[in-house]
């Protein structure tokens, strides 16, 4: 690895923020601050591992990551969030039987307690329609085996090109699940979507609601991956723009971005800025994003993400210690502007 370089401020955009929310109405609110640490952050797990989403059981730390290496889906433990384990067998070995045979490649799994054992939300390719879709698994516990849950997808809204990229929120004990509409497959816009769900996530107890959709010039027509936080009274919605595209130049541009809300439902405002990208770790760490947020051991939040290395052959995870001002994220590691 290159050698870490060291920053000596924090600095703050003093700018305004326009905002997209599902309404399509506009609030201008202070920039987020641009963070900086005090060295750029080395793979936790250097292999391929991308999307990783991490729960935490006892005292251990289950990571779970995109197909590879032929599993459907990866999982390493640890528990120090540093020192990781690949566990030797795949905690999904069985799809649902909607999966389409000849595509069956998991992304982006999202696993969480649900008190009497664990779900797993998936994204894979429904046969029926064509379209990546997200499904559902279930398991004692958390090293699995998930075994698939109910006939047919869970989310999967054709008209709107697919869903991919679930992700799990609970508040005052209803549990709500986020997904993308995939719209980028077909001409038609990419939103990041709220919708109340059942305990086990294996049912969908009320209306989706749409919270953002890319709008910004720096988005390239696409946003992703939602994470879904509360921070100092306010709720921090992360996400991934761009395409992580294996393409060298291209899969530069792939970044992580934020909005921030005073209520569950929105509206949402956007950072004017990306939270993290390529540039703002001085081209260290290529197309960032594909994140989720995790409570270290010393209980300070860290960022989990995923980036390219030097010659796109796989996208290590990586870690960063996350703070927040004003209920805004800040991401230790990214050199000053």
């Amino acid at each position: 690895m290159p050698s870490p370089r060291v920053a000596s401020l924090l600095g703050c955009l003093l700018v305004a923020l326009a905002t997209s929310t599902g309404s399509g109405s506009h609030h201008v609110v202070p920039a987020a601050h641009t963070s900086v640490g005090a060295a750029v952050p080395a793979p936790v797990l250097d292999r391929n591992f991308p999307d990783p989403d991490i729960v935490k059981v006892g005292r251990t730390y289950h990571a779970y990551a995109t197909s590879d290496i032929g599993r459907n889906v990866q999982h390493a433990t640890s528990t120090d969030l540093t020192h990781w384990s690949v566990a030797g067998t795949d905690p999904l070995p069985q799809l649902g039987a909607w999966v389409h045979a000849e595509k069956p490649q998991v992304w982006a799994p999202e696993v969480y307690d649900n008190g009497p054992g664990f779900t797993m939300h998936y994204t894979a390719h429904d046969r029926a329609s064509g379209r990546q879709c997200i499904g559902v698994a279930l398991a004692t516990s958390a090293d699995g085996p998930f075994r698939p849950a109910g006939d047919g997808p869970l989310v999967c809204p054709v008209e709107q090109g697919g869903a991919i990229d679930a992700a799990g929120y609970t508040e005052n004990g209803r549990r709500y699940l986020l997904w993308k509409s995939d719209g980028n497959c077909c001409e038609k816009d990419t939103w990041i979507h709220l919708q109340p769900i059942s305990r086990d996530g294996t049912s969908l107890t009320g209306q989706p609601i749409g919270l953002i959709k890319q709008d910004r010039h720096w988005e390239n027509g696409l946003i992703e991956a939602p994470t879904l936080i509360k921070r100092d009274g306010r709720y921090v919605l992360l996400y991934s723009a761009d395409a992580y595209s294996l393409d060298v130049e291209a899969g530069t541009r792939y970044k992580t971005g934020y909005a921030l809300a005073g209520s569950l439902q929105g509206p949402y405002t956007k950072a004017a800025e990306p939270l993290m990208t390529t540039e703002s770790f001085a081209g260290q760490v290529i197309g960032p994003g594909g994140q989720d947020v995790v409570t270290g051991p010393d209980g300070r939040d860290r960022i989990a993400f995923h980036a390219w290395n030097a010659d796109r052959t796989k996208r290590p995870m990586y870690l960063a210690d996350l703070g927040f001002s004003q209920g805004r994220p800040v991401v230790q590691g990214i050199t000053a502007p």
